[in-house]
C-alpha cells in the first residue's frame, strides 16, 4: 500500500477542497491515487460540498422532537440551513431535518456530538448533511441546537411560520418541572413557547439577565435623563424604576402574559401550580429564529464596480 504523506493529502485537499481527514480516508482507499481520490470524494459528495462552503446558508428550517419518559420527556430544536428558502419545502431536505432532531434528542445539545451521532437507520448526521449538499446541490450547515429533559414534568415545542409538521422558520421549547398531569403541563407549556415566540424574552428570570445588558440600558436610559433636564439627586431612583420597567419587558417570569395581559408568565406558573397540586417551574426555555446572526451576501454587480472605479 503507498504512504500516505502530508503533501499527498496536502495536494489532494487543495484540488478537492475537501476537509483533511476526509482526504487521507479518499487516499487510504485508493492506494495513494489522487484522480481516484478525487473520484471517491466526488462519489461521497464531499468535493461538492466543500466548493459550495463559502455560500451564505441562511434560509433552510427548524426543527423539534419531543419525546416521552415515563414521568419525564425530553424535547430538542434544532436549526438545519441551507442557501434558499426553496431548499425548505423540500421533501429531502425536510426529511432531513427531522431525522436530525429526532438523533439530537440523545445528544446533550452540542452541534459538533450530533454531526458525529448516528440516526436510527445507522447514517452518521454528518455524512446524511454531505450526501444532502451532493443531491440538491445547495451548501447546508447543522448551525445550532438545545435539547431539555426533565425527570418529572413535561417539555413542550412551538413551531412559528410552520413549513410542515415540527418544521419552520422560529422554533420554541419550554421545559416545566413539577408533578401533576402531563399532558396538562405540556398545554401550559405550548402557550408559554407560543408566547416566547412572539416576545423573544432575554431570560427565564431577573437573575439570569446578563449583568452587561442591564449596565447597557442603565447607561442608555441614566444618559437620557440628562439629557431631558431632571434633577441631578433624581436620576438614580428615575432610572432604578426605568430598569425595572425594562426587566418587566425582557424577563420571561416578569412578562405580561400574551393571552391574559393582565396576568404574568410568573403568575401562571403559579395557577398551574395550584391546578396540578405541587411545585411547577419553568425550568428552562430556548427560542431558535431561521438565519439569526448569519451574515447575508448581498450581490450587488453594480454597487461593486462602483466602488472599484470610484463612482464614475
Amino acid at each position: 500500500m503507498a504512504e500516505i504523506t502530508a503533501a499527498l493529502v496536502k495536494d489532494l485537499r487543495e484540488k478537492s477542497g475537501a476537509g483533511m481527514m476526509d482526504c487521507k480516508k479518499a487516499l487510504q482507499e485508493n492506494d495513494g491515487n489522487i484522480e481516484a481520490s478525487m473520484d471517491w470524494l466526488r462519489t461521497k459528495g464531499m468535493a461538492q460540498a466543500a466548493k459550495k462552503a463559502d455560500r451564505a446558508a441562511a434560509e433552510g428550517l427548524v426543527g423539534v422532537a419531543l419525546k416521552k419518559d415515563g414521568k419525564g420527556m425530553t424535547g430538542a430544536v434544532i436549526e438545519l440551513n441551507a442557501e434558499t428558502d426553496f431548499v425548505s419545502r423540500n421533501e429531502l431536505f425536510q426529511a432531513a431535518a427531522r431525522k436530525i432532531a429526532d438523533t439530537a434528542l440523545s445528544v446533550d445539545g452540542d452541534v459538533e456530538a450530533i454531526k458525529e451521532a448516528k440516526t436510527s437507520d445507522g447514517e452518521k448526521i454528518a455524512d446524511l448533511v454531505t450526501n444532502l449538499i451532493a443531491t440538491i446541490g445547495e451548501n447546508m450547515n447543522l448551525r445550532r441546537s438545545a435539547r431539555f429533559s426533565v425527570a418529572e414534568g413535561a417539555v413542550a415545542a412551538y413551531i412559528h411560520n410552520a413549513t410542515a409538521p415540527e418544521l419552520g422558520r422560529i422554533g420554541v421549547l419550554v421545559a416545566m418541572e413539577g408533578p401533576g398531569d402531563q399532558d396538562a403541563l405540556q398545554a401550559v407549556g405550548k402557550k408559554i413557547a407560543m408566547h416566547v415566540a412572539a416576545t423573544n424574552p432575554l431570560s427565564l428570570s431577573t437573575d439570569d439577565l446578563d449583568p452587561a445588558a442591564v449596565e447597557h440600558e442603565r447607561a442608555i436610559l441614566t444618559e437620557k435623563a440628562k439629557e431631558d433636564g431632571r434633577p441631578e439627586a433624581m436620576i438614580g431612583k428615575i432610572v432604578d424604576g426605568q430598569i425595572a420597567k425594562f426587566q418587566r419587558e425582557v424577563v420571561l417570569l416578569k412578562q405580561a402574559f400574551v393571552m391574559n395581559p393582565d396576568q404574568t408568565i410568573e403568575q401562571l406558573v403559579a395557577e398551574t401550580s395550584k391546578a396540578q397540586g405541587g411545585p411547577v417551574s419553568v425550568k428552562g426555555f430556548v427560542r431558535l429564529a431561521l438565519g439569526e446572526g448569519v451574515e447575508k451576501k448581498v450581490d450587488d454587480f453594480a454597487a461593486e464596480v462602483a466602488s472599484m472605479t470610484g463612482g464614475n
